[in-house]
């Protein structure tokens, strides 16, 4: 059922700070965010000093991006079924090691382009890990929204500040100064994830293997039109927006013609225009529907292309960014949003780890797209090329809309196993699964449309080979049959529906004409074929 006021039941904007853990950990992140930008600011910089080559530059952004694509799934997968907090921390030393790895490189004079790239996307492994498992059990789920909006608006004061501050760190003291700040602020984390407690809800099915987790969530999220919606504008913006920051060192030393303290201010407009936008999001989101407001924001960002490339002037050029950093946080805090209110529990880490890989390899591939036409070509071809694919991703909102979904539509319901005549084991399956039901004729359209949604529903919980059969020589009876591997995926299957799946179940029940309830068959499959014993000799057949 999709929210007529999606802002009605969420928390404000500073309810997710009461939680102390989550206090804990975002204040953290938001040291380790400055010192990142700081290294970035002095890496992209760094790099545009040292090659003479465009794609060298832009491939600085897709190095720490890239990993997202490869990574994340898997991520999301251990974060679902492994301890959040122990995939927390691995993906901060993963980012602390790349920090120090490149502080102590650039102290012995060994930097070099390739190896900026490298440990950027050890960095970018970093991130991958961290991202999924950062939005899990910490908070309910009613504080999402604000949580997300906060995380951004003051990522963004960061991102304000942390440019300004990195170039003139690189100016003033050198490149060596921020690397060492960098790979400082990088243990802050680590130091606040293994002190901070909070509640994990536990489960008492066994642990899901990864590759069937991976499996589950891959299905879950193509089955699931709200979130493929949000995904693919996701990751279509994310190809063309990141252009904005790919090439705006070469912006700054070919047009503006000005140095790292110029290339520092113009991010901090960037990240100013999307503070401005993160203040004023709750209020816009009231004014304007969700969906439409993405749709704006890539507007946002496409003026924002089509104008960096045609001024010399660095107070138009910042007027042009904080444009575009409105229409980057709008459009990336709506799209996340969107997916975590449209993500069930279980499955949330996958969700968001498949949005992450294909967004970040987004970013990736549009850093060596637009890179490689503006060497080839120019820095306006490269921009203008970037704006029309922008407003493409805002018409796109016609025929892929996104919603939102309220909070109690996702929450697991409870379930109580039946009892067995067999002693089955965990692993004992395939489990065969009929339900009979009774269904007038005049209830037959009615039926037809519950049903549609029930094989959707129960194929994303886990469900396989979902059909409905009709009998021949009773006309009114139909029946139900899906199976799942094992028994315990039965039960995970049963705990995975939420109370409005429950009440699909309820309106079949009421289309029901029988007089008791729909029956419900469990059965198991057994094969005919004789189990030959260990002693049983093997026949070989010799061949000429």
């Amino acid at each position: 059922m999709q929210r007529d006021d999606p802002h009605s039941a969420v928390s404000t904007t500073l309810a997710p700070l009461q939680n102390r853990a989550f206090r804990a950990i975002w204040s953290a992140t938001q040291i380790s965010s400055l010192g990142w930008l700081i290294q970035t600011t002095a890496i992209s910089w760094l790099m545009a000093t040292i090659s003479a080559s465009d794609l060298m530059v832009a491939l600085v952004k897709a190095s720490s991006t890239l990993p997202a694509f490869f990574l994340s799934i898997l991520a999301g997968a251990v974060a679902d079924s492994f301890s959040r907090r122990g995939v927390m921390l691995a993906g901060h030393v993963l980012i602390a090691l790349a920090s120090l790895t490149l502080a102590v490189t650039v102290a012995l004079g060994l930097v070099s382009p390739w190896l900026i790239l490298g440990l950027g996307f050890l960095a970018g492994c970093g991130f991958a890990l961290n991202d999924p498992a950062w939005h899990g059990d910490i908070l309910e789920k009613r504080d999402i929204p604000a949580a997300v909006t906060l995380m951004s608006v003051v990522y963004n004061v960061v991102r304000s500040t942390g440019p300004a501050i990195g170039g003139a760190v690189l100016a003033f003291f050198g490149p060596l100064a921020a690397f060492v700040l960098a790979a400082l602020s990088d243990l802050v984390p680590l130091a606040a994830i293994s002190r901070s407690k909070w509640h994990v809800r536990s489960s008492s099915l066994p642990r899901e293997r990864v590759t069937t987790a991976i499996h589950d969530g891959l299905r879950f999220t193509a089955m699931s039109s709200e979130i493929r919606a949000a995904i693919v504008r996701g990751t279509l913006f994310g190809v063309a927006s990141i252009s904005i920051l790919a090439l705006l060192p070469l912006i700054v030393r070919d047009h503006l013609t000005g140095g790292p303290i110029v290339y520092g201010s113009l991010l901090a407009t960037f990240g100013i225009g999307a503070f401005t936008a993160g203040l004023s999001s709750s209020h816009l989101r009231r004014i304007v529907p969700q969906d439409r407001l993405i749709a704006l924001a890539s507007v946002a960002c496409a003026a924002c292309c089509f104008l960096l490339p045609l001024t010399t002037s660095i107070p138009v050029a910042g007027l042009s960014l904080a444009i575009g950093g409105a229409g980057w946080l709008l459009t990336w805090t709506g799209v996340d949003v969107a997916i975590q209110l449209s993500s069930p529990r279980w499955v949330v880490g996958r969700t968001l780890s498949i949005y992450y890989a294909l967004s970040y390899g987004g970013m990736a591939a549009g850093s060596w797209i637009w890179g490689a036409i503006a060497q080839t070509y120019s820095l306006t071809v490269a921009f203008q090329g970037a704006a029309v694919v922008l407003v493409i991703v805002a018409a796109a909102a016609f025929v892929l809309p996104i919603e939102l979904w309220d909070e109690a539509e996702q929450e697991a319901s409870d379930f109580e196993p039946p009892a067995l005549v067999l002693d089955l084991q965990p692993r004992s399956g395939p489990i065969v699964v009929k339900i009979d039901y009774v269904i007038a004729d005049q209830n037959h359209q009615a039926f037809l449309a519950c049903m549609r949604k029930r094989r959707r529903i129960q194929s994303q919980a886990g469900a396989r080979n979902w059909t409905l059969q009709r009998n021949l020589l009773t006309s009114t009876l139909w029946t139900e049959t899906f199976r799942t591997p094992t028994w315990t995926d039965y039960l995970r299957l049963n705990h995975r529906l939420s109370g409005a799946d429950q009440e699909l179940g309820e309106r079949l029940a009421a289309l029901h004409d029988g007089a008791d309830a729909p029956q419900i068959v469990l059965a198991i499959e057994r094969t005919t074929t004789q189990a030959r014993s260990r002693s049983q000799p093997i026949t070989r057949v010799s061949r000429p």
